[in-house]
């Protein structure tokens, strides 16, 4: 595992020998919650993405609205058995926070094992109960296990136990096609006193073009006794404002909005040209593999550029340095230091004269 700013590798030492920044009272999901609820308020998270939800697109998402984020889901199993999966699966820094860490777990032990690791490094972890992808299925992680409520309320227990009743523990879920099986899965996990539950409207079998079931949201939030977070179809403040409405939830959670639009929580309709600056400025101090450096520009600009230029930048690019080099010369690139860094709306194109 990496954390920016330490002195130690962290996996190599017990917490209380690193020079941590503490934990703070305030960053506690719960807290948040309430807090947002004084203010009148939605809390608004970043989703867990597969390969995209990691260091440099979360502190993006941060400057621009985002109340809380999340890792991508992490291997439990692997995660606690080999130095090698901590150290490429999870990094943060001092600033990292809020920050969830989502594991996908089959058994008690694992996912409470896999929570006491990262338990110095994060504001609480989720389980994660609504991978619908068929390889998770076979690890009998994601939505296999809402078919195991008992099983899910004995992992929450397990790391409530391990890590002590004030650290965070959520699940994230999908939706049965019988909702009474839901609202039964719900009370049932909810006797391990998880702090909140996030609820992906969808059954396992739909696609995220499928819109979201807003009356199963609902009913799920009238009988919970803790705050529900919604998950899907948030694309704008006006699908944040609408869905909230229509469900009565603590907060929403945004995924693919949030890949093409990483300000939508600071209601911006559109990308503003500024966080291209900022995203490429913190790749630069953590990186990303380039393919996914590659991926997070081309969607952050969707906006901004015809598909055929956006496929024009992602075949010619096969480098960073290549990469700044495409922009450099079609854009102004501000770095950090420069006059207005990251805070232009609009594009600057350069005039290319053909020769």
């Amino acid at each position: 595992m990496k954390v920016e700013g330490l002195n130690e590798r962290r996996h190599e030492l017990p917490a209380a020998r690193l020079e941590l920044p503490p934990r703070l009272e305030q960053h506690r999901p719960i807290r948040l919650f309430e807090r947002a609820k004084h203010e009148g308020r939605t809390l608004k998270i970043a989703a867990p993405m597969v390969r995209y939800s990691k260091l440099p697109f979360r502190e993006l998402c941060r400057d621009y609205g985002t109340d809380v984020c999340y890792t991508p889901m992490i291997l439990a199993k692997e995660f606690i058995r080999s130095n090698l999966a901590r150290d490429m699966d999870f990094s943060s820094s001092s600033t990292d926070r809020p920050l969830i860490v989502q594991f996908g777990a089959s058994n008690e032990l694992d996912f409470a094992r896999a929570a006491e690791l990262v338990k110095p490094y994060c504001d609480g972890v989720d389980l994660n109960c609504g991978c619908p992808q068929t390889w998770a299925f076979g690890e009998g992680i994601g939505c296999k296990l809402m078919s195991y409520p008992e099983l899910v309320r004995d992992m929450v227990k397990a790391a409530k136990e391990r890590c002590g009743e004030e650290f965070s523990v959520s699940v994230k879920i999908r939706i049965h096609l019988n909702l009474q099986e839901t609202v039964q899965w719900v009370k049932t996990v909810e006797s391990a006193r998880p702090d909140y539950i996030t609820v992906h409207g969808r059954r396992k079998t739909q696609r995220s073009s499928e819109p979201v079931n807003i009356e199963a949201v609902k009913l799920i939030k009238s009988i919970a006794t803790v705050p529900v977070v919604l998950n899907g179809d948030v694309f704008s403040m006006g699908d944040v404002d609408r869905l909230v409405e229509a469900t009565g939830v603590d907060g929403v959670m945004a995924a693919r909005g949030l890949m093409t639009n990483p300000a939508l929580f600071a209601g911006y309709n559109k990308t503003p040209w500024g966080a291209v600056e900022r995203f490429l400025d913190y790749n630069m101090r953590s990186p990303l593999p380039f393919r996914f450096t590659l991926h997070h520009v081309s969607e952050i600009m969707e906006s901004m550029l015809p598909r055929r230029e956006r496929t024009q930048m992602i075949d010619s690019c096969k480098s960073i340095i290549e990469l700044i080099d495409w922009l450099d010369q079609r854009f102004v690139l501000r770095r950090k230091g420069e006059e207005e860094f990251g805070e232009r709306i609009e594009v600057e194109r350069r005039i290319i004269h053909s020769k």
